[in-house]
């Protein structure tokens, strides 16, 4: 690597809306997230699979993908 080109790296304090805070290294020395891996409903497991089925059956009525073609 070239000298003097590339920004330090310091250690990072990263604090997300609700609350949780973790280190990582950055060229920032503070960093502000609004969703985590503490909080974020993909990874907490809360995430909600029964609406997205109703959206794709809702696109399909509007389209008339759900009816059967006839032969």
């Amino acid at each position: 690597m070239k000298k003097d080109i590339h920004p330090e790296m310091k250690d990072c304090t990263v604090t997300c809306a609700c609350g949780e805070t973790f280190q990582v290294k950055s060229t920032k020395s503070e960093i502000s997230v609004e969703v985590c891996s503490k909080c974020h409903p993909f990874y907490t497991g809360k995430q909600s699979r029964a609406s997205r089925a109703g959206r794709v059956d809702k696109f399909n009525k509007k389209y008339g993908f759900d009816q059967k073609e006839a032969a």
